[in-house]
């Protein structure tokens, strides 16, 4: 398998250049196609604070006016960094409705999502943390969470794959064979309490990394006893390795038909230091 298509969620943030640098270098690395998606926001019923003038006549004309004009330009900035070095196959989609359907819509026409992780101390933010969250559990395909500080131009160098024998581990660790491929060091990390035993039975560490292996990863494994929140460990030995992407399963379950997502996946998605790719 490869990332044959790989969609990139644009918005008027500050961050949004950074994660296009990060698809793009992806999408020429892969030799893929890249979708800069724009949803225009005309259904998401928000608009900026003095977007438009105090009395206008026709409120919601001109709302749609500057909707349009801001698309536009959002659509323009793609364009320019994808001009940049090296060929690269791409193209701009203007979505007009809300912004969690088209993501997960045309998301599922793509083999990776790149999406930008919201800010806790920032309101205006929510949304994003909403749109990750129905991404990863909607779409059946990986997303690829940048964090909303840093600069990421490349990801994967060293990857580290978060290991707990369950199906979801299975799942993003098979869906990441294109980048975990490419990386010139990848760990197999596992974690266990402090003072019990691993799982061996259900973690499999051998089968796992001989798995890898014949899939052309050179991978070593890493087990560790811990006594804090595994979501904190996570990041923490991820920084100690030097790690420049997370691989890790995404949890979530249905209740009363509201999406909610599992402890470790919610504090990544919320205090993630690196670049994270989730799949459910």
């Amino acid at each position: 398998m490869n990332f044959r298509t790989i969609l990139v969620h644009l918005d008027p943030t500050d961050r949004c250049p950074v994660r296009v640098r990060l698809a793009a270098g992806l999408a020429r690395a892969h030799g893929s196609h890249l979708v800069g998606l724009v949803p225009t926001g005309l259904y998401d019923g928000a608009i900026p604070i003095g977007a438009i003038p105090t009395g206008a006549s026709d409120f919601i004309a001109e709302s749609s006016e500057h909707l349009r004009r801001r698309a536009n330009a959002i659509a323009e900035e793609f364009r320019e960094q994808a001009a940049g070095p090296g060929p690269l196959s791409s193209e701009i989609r203007r979505v007009d409705g809300s912004t969690v359907d088209a993501v997960v819509n045309h998301g599922r026409a793509s083999d990776l999502i790149v999406l930008g992780q919201g800010d806790r101390s920032n309101p205006a933010d929510a949304p994003l943390r909403e749109l990750a969250q129905q991404a990863m559990l909607q779409t059946g395909r990986p997303i690829l969470m940048v964090p909303f500080a840093g600069h990421f131009d490349k990801v994967g160098e060293h990857a580290v794959i978060a290991w707990d024998g369950s199906r979801e581990s299975a799942v993003a660790m098979r869906q990441a064979l294109p980048l975990l491929r490419r990386a010139a060091r990848v760990t197999l990390l596992s974690f266990h309490r402090l003072g019990e035993a691993p799982d061996g039975g259900k973690l499999l560490v051998p089968e796992m990394t001989h798995w890898l292996l014949r899939h052309g990863v050179q991978v070593k494994a890493d087990q560790e006893a811990v006594d804090i929140d595994i979501d904190d460990a996570l990041l923490s030995r991820s920084t100690d390795l030097g790690a420049d992407l997370l691989v890790m399963g995404g949890y979530g379950h249905s209740r009363f038909r509201e999406l909610m997502l599992g402890g470790v996946t919610r504090g990544i998605l919320e205090k993630m230091t690196l670049p994270a790719l989730l799949a459910h």
